[in-house]
């Protein structure tokens, strides 16, 4: 662009010191720490559930095999990804009405309650085929709310930091994942090895879907005592004082938003497969795959847990530097290059080699990891940000990460190689890579689509509206969306 035209549109694109939200740093750590924890609680059931599979077979499908137990078990689990787009839409169209923080208050809530009802079901021994529908009409429940949780808690800890520290404030959020899986499965661990086994069976799986009652109260709290979104509250003031109270429809949502939202879907894509596979499918591959002891598997897997914690921080921090676009880039390029020699060590016998194997993919994982949260709600205008991401965001992740342990079993029994899971993660990394490369903005730093820029000191706004870089991405992105729409009143 030449510097007459550059001149033209900065003129055109040019704001004020008012257009900038000065965000209050306290307020957005406050922020990060009620989604974390409501994010922490989702995992944690992820957890619980996926280290109690045998028992809740036991508890609940008494009457058949062990095998169709486990099948039956599995298939329950399963059902809450399914349920996840409807809750999604439901959930992300209403935080695009109401507001995020009315709809994280009832997301957490529903999870809480209905995490904490699967403790008090009563056996199939008890009550017969009552127990297993009780169950899955609570893994329903837990299933929609989950569809609005996790899309509204990236969206709300993305609107409500600076534009600087966005990718390691979101980063939070999955620190927030990593400590409720690391939670439920190291629980679920520590009562096995206290109680023993009969009593597990007999009441002590109950106590880890208990405590979700408690933790819902405390997040609940947090919660209710935090503000709204600064986007939310300026895209909300704009429209009070145009008179335009209209809110974006489903059907608007895919006419003039289909680009981000197929964006979303390839980024959810690879990121849940790796996420899936690394996370859920590892356990079972180290014990029913490669014949290693259960205790084994599952005490290096959350040892590479704990590791990853400060990982996935410093790579928000690092995003916010160098851009999450090269990040993304490198960690997939990695996913390609050892995923194989990963695989190598994983299946090699040796502790230490088990170790690093898993470790690297776990590193792989955490540069994921610390830009997603910050990059998907980027994708979006702020008047379709919740919904838009909701809606993407759980239907890739039903089709493609809740489905990755399935397929991943299913090839490796058909096919009897156990390298399936490191040519998936290979696929998806090759399909990532290509679109991230040609497709993908860098947004690191820059106002999130139709927001004004948001800073952390009353110092830096000068520095904001003298950048023109900083002028025009944020002009070019408010008025892109306005020109569709009236583009597509004029074909009417």
């Amino acid at each position: 662009m030449d510097r007459k035209k550059e001149k033209n549109k900065r003129k055109k694109y040019k704001f004020h010191k008012d257009d900038i939200t000065v965000v209050d740093t306290d307020i957005a750590k406050k922020a990060v720490v009620a989604t974390a924890l409501g994010n922490a609680m989702e995992w944690f059931d992820f957890g619980i559930y996926s280290y109690l599979v045998v028992i809740i077979g036991k508890v609940f499908y008494s009457g058949i095999s062990e095998s169709t137990q486990l099948v039956f078990s599995f298939g329950t689990f399963a059902v809450a990804f399914l349920i996840r787009p409807i809750g999604g839409m439901f959930f992300g169209m209403l935080g695009d009405r109401l507001g995020r923080k009315k709809i994280l208050a009832v997301t957490l809530i529903m999870m809480a309650i209905s995490t904490f009802s699967i403790g008090l079901i009563p056996s199939y021994a008890s009550i017969g085929i009552a127990a297993p529908i009780l169950l899955l009409c609570a893994r329903l429940v837990q299933g929609f709310s989950t569809g609005g949780e996790y899309a509204g808690a990236m969206t709300f800890i993305a609107e409500s930091a600076p534009d600087k520290k966005r990718g390691f404030m979101a980063s939070g959020l999955e620190v927030g994942t990593l400590v409720g899986y690391i939670g439920g499965a190291g629980l679920v661990t520590a009562l096995t090895y206290a109680l023993g086994s009969e009593t597990m069976l007999d009441w002590g799986w109950r106590v880890p879907f208990l405590i979700a009652g408690p933790i819902g109260i405390i997040g609940l709290y947090f919660r209710n005592h935090l503000e709204e979104s600064p986007a939310f509250t300026a895209m909300e003031e704009k429209k009070e004082e145009t008179g335009k109270e209209k809110h974006v429809s489903m059907k608007e949502l895919f006419q003039f938003h289909r680009r981000s939202l197929l964006m979303c879907l390839v980024l959810v894509f690879f990121y849940n497969v790796t996420d899936y596979t690394v996370l859920t499918y590892m356990p079972s591959h180290l014990t029913a795959v490669l014949g290693y002891e259960e205790t084994k598997g599952l005490l290096l897997i959350i040892i590479v847990m704990f590791i990853m914690i400060p990982i996935v921080l410093f790579i928000g921090y690092l995003g916010d530097r160098v851009g999450n676009k090269r990040i993304i880039q490198a960690s997939l390029t990695g996913i390609i290059l050892l995923s194989i020699p990963s695989f190598i060590l994983i299946g090699s016998g040796n502790n230490w080699s088990i170790f690093f194997g898993l470790l690297i993919l776990g590193v792989l994982l955490a540069g994921i990891k610390g830009t997603m949260t910050s990059q998907l709600p980027s994708l979006f205008f702020t008047e379709v940000r919740y919904g838009g991401l909701a809606v993407a965001y759980n239907i890739s992740a039903s089709l493609f990460g809740g489905t990755a342990p399935l397929l991943i079993s299913w090839l490796i029994n058909t096919t009897a190689n156990e390298f399936i899971p490191a040519y998936y993660l290979l696929f998806a990394s090759l399909i990532g890579i290509v679109v991230v490369t040609l497709f993908l903005k860098n947004t690191s730093g820059k106002p999130l689509r139709g927001s004004p820029p948001a800073v952390a000191e009353k110092h830096e706004i000068k520095e904001v509206i003298e950048d023109t870089e900083h002028v025009l991405w944020w002009g070019e992105e408010k008025h892109k969306i306005e020109e569709k729409i009236e583009e597509a009143g004029k074909e009417k």
